[in-house]
């Protein structure tokens, strides 16, 4: 995928979690959309094309992450759509339950710049950074 043609739907119920993953997000080449809940990233889902990847925090009124994640598992349109649960949730048990659930990578808050851009390498959405000889 070029640069520009990537799409991501941040889900988080705190608008400056919203804004500081959109920001991290657009300055790696995406173009950003984002819910408050799981309810409202569900009903954006069913307007639009499938999302390269989903950011989904784990707790959110409505509709949690997890509910969230579970629910696009379910939409075969949305089966290349990456899920990325970005929370405080750090308990072993929460990361594979996520997982189990058809998370595909789990970021625990506080996160940086640089474990996105990591986890969305591994992903093979992002080419890895060119920093290692």
């Amino acid at each position: 995928m070029t640069p520009g043609t990537l799409t991501a739907l941040v889900v988080d119920d705190s608008r400056a979690i919203c804004l500081i993953i959109g920001r991290i997000l657009r300055e790696l080449g995406f173009a950003i959309h984002d819910a408050s809940n799981g309810r409202e990233a569900m009903a954006h889902l069913g307007q639009t094309s499938p999302p390269q990847v989903i950011m989904v925090d784990w707790n959110m009124p409505e509709m949690s992450g997890l509910e969230m994640v579970r629910a696009v598992r379910l939409n075969p349109a949305m089966s290349s759509t990456r899920l990325v649960m970005i929370t405080s949730e750090n308990e072993i048990g929460r990361v594979q339950e996520a997982l189990e659930a058809g998370a595909d990578e789990y970021i625990m808050k506080p996160f940086t710049r640089e474990m996105i851009q990591e986890k969305l390498a591994l992903l093979g959405i992002l080419l890895p950074k060119a920093t290692e000889v």
